[in-house]
């Protein structure tokens, strides 16, 4: 049966903030209104669940657990102190692991210029920091070079089954060839904390050249399912591949290097891929203009292609994997100059313009598809997202890539973190209970809150509040490893299957970094 509002609960202001945050992140290049992540997780025995969220002054990184059934705050909040992004959260049932990004100690040799923070993997075990391990910066280096991270928009995922984590993040180099430029890497840790490089699974320098978003998932052993947005027109399953090349999902316009933020843009790389609920099938929600008029591009050549937007709005559409590196279905096409999205599964028509599309698994067949609504938007710049008056958010049920009757739309709840899989057909995300805006000043908000909202959808229409025991599909060691900060690779053989069609392209195509600017378009 389709979803209906009895399926939905809400927390309203349900966990008490012991420091300010503030909800609204300006969108890369444009300025537009972003909700800022609030990155949430459940562990795998469904006791415990923690929140990250960025302090309000930009500087440190809080963590709260929570209680996953009235969402109040358990405790007292860590604090990871010059922390400058909740990138990722993985909720273990002894405490809990985060991805963000902060300055190496001052006076460190070959040191990122200008304290640009870099990525770096926490674990703390009831309360206390169990390990640490840096993720670029000097003590990691790659064939493009050591990286920083001064935007992370990345996501961190565990395996209980191959006891790893994945993070995959966005990174600059600050030497080496690719001094200058920025793209995405996907690393892995173990249990312990040690890095490891994994043949087949971790990136040996750049991925997808000027990454634009991204999606990561676990899988039971390395590498996990990845998909990337990059700058030379594709969405990429690149599991096998970790870089642009791989299953090609879609045909993106993609103008000075943006791609009309299909994988959220700015802090919106969360929840945009799914795991199946007992199952090795995923599934991935993007938003995209269409594409058509496939034309040569000149610098990469095939299989990659140029294309024109087919609409000025943004609709979304989701694409079913039938496990980690296989597209159910057929590719983008790379046919030249006809239309490059006819393999699109549309979940929306028309002409609102779309935005923070994400996805969830209720079940092995049942997936939630949310996103955000513009009726009447205005689209002033080819590549980028729209803006004008926010007209709802809509909760859509899919099964077997199908929908399911009619959206669910409300307009005072939204989708501001990751969506967790409670177990028993259940979903559950936090969000801000505030009068959100989509137009373009909206984004210059320095509001500041100190609640978070929580919301659930339920496939049986009985919504509630409550534990459930069954499984996680990833739960933590039940060792507790002795603190450290850990600096060493270690090396990983295993071994890959064959990278999938099309095989012959490069690595990455790399171009300039660009810098900051909240006018126009950029340029490279």
């Amino acid at each position: 049966a389709a979803l209906s509002e009895s399926n939905l609960e809400t927390h309203v202001g349900a966990l008490t903030l012991s420091a300010k945050f503030n909800p609204v992140k300006e969108a890369y290049w444009t300025g537009y209104p972003k909700h800022r992540r609030t990155p949430f997780s459940v562990s795998p025995d469904r006791k415990s669940a923690y929140l990250a969220y960025l302090d309000s002054s930009d500087v440190n990184v809080h963590v709260q657990q929570v209680d996953p059934s009235t969402f109040s705050a358990v405790g007292e909040k860590v604090t990871i102190t010059g922390a400058k992004e909740a990138g990722g959260l993985v909720a273990h049932n002894d405490g809990f692991a985060l991805l963000t990004n902060e300055p190496v100690p001052s006076g460190t040799a070959n040191a990122p210029p200008g304290s640009t923070p870099v990525a770096v993997l926490y674990r703390y075990t009831s309360g206390k920091q169990t390990w640490k391990t840096w993720l670029g910066g000097p003590t990691v280096e790659g064939s493009s070079g050591h990286t920083s991270s001064p935007d992370l928009n990345g996501d961190l995922v565990y395996s209980e089954t191959a006891k790893k984590y994945g993070a995959y993040f966005v990174v600059t180099a600050y030497d080496g060839s690719a001094s200058g430029h920025f793209g995405d890497t996907v690393q892995y840790v173990s249990d312990s904390g040690t890095l490891e490089k994994i043949a087949g699974a971790t990136s040996d320098g750049f991925g997808c050249s000027h990454n634009t978003g991204l999606a990561l998932e676990a899988a039971d052993a390395p590498p996990y399912a990845s998909v990337c947005a990059e700058d030379q027109g594709n969405i990429w399953l690149n599991t096998e591949t970790q870089s642009m090349r791989g299953v090609k999902v879609s045909n993106e316009n993609v103008t000075n290097g943006a791609s009309n933020e299909a994988l959220g843009g700015t802090s919106g790389s969360y929840s945009s891929l799914a795991r199946m609920v007992d199952s090795n099938e995923y599934i991935l929600t993007w938003v995209s203009k269409g594409a058509k008029d496939l034309s040569t591009n000149d610098w990469l050549g095939k299989p990659y292609t140029h294309s024109v937007n087919r609409t000025a709005n943004r609709n979304v559409a989701i694409a079913r994997f039938s496990d980690k590196k296989t597209l159910v279905g057929e590719q983008a096409t790379s046919t030249l100059g006809g239309s490059g999205d006819d393999q699109v599964n549309w979940i929306t028509t028309g002409t609102a313009d779309r935005s923070n599309a994400h996805v969830a698994a209720f079940d092995s067949t049942n997936a939630l598809v949310t996103y955000e609504e513009i009726a009447s938007p205005n689209c002033p710049l080819i590549a980028f997202g729209c803006e004008g008056a926010f007209s709802g958010s809509f909760f859509q049920l899919v099964n077997k890539g199908e929908k399911v009757g009619e959206p669910v739309k409300k307009t005072d709840v939204y989708v501001a973190g990751d969506i967790v899989t409670m177990g028993t057909g259940k979903v559950c995300w936090p969000y801000v209970d505030m009068a959100w805006d989509l137009k373009a000043s909206a984004g210059r908000s320095n509001a500041a809150v100190s609640a978070i909202s929580f919301a659930c959808m339920s496939l049986d229409g009985s919504a509630s509040s409550g534990n459930s025991s069954s499984p996680a599909p990833a739960s933590p060691s039940s060792a507790a490893a002795p603190a450290s900060s850990s600096t060493g690779v270690k090396d990983v053989s295993v071994s890959p299957s064959a990278a999938a069609t099309p095989s012959q392209a490069p690595t990455s195509a790399v171009a300039p970094a660009p810098q900051a600017s909240s006018s126009g378009l950029p340029s490279f």
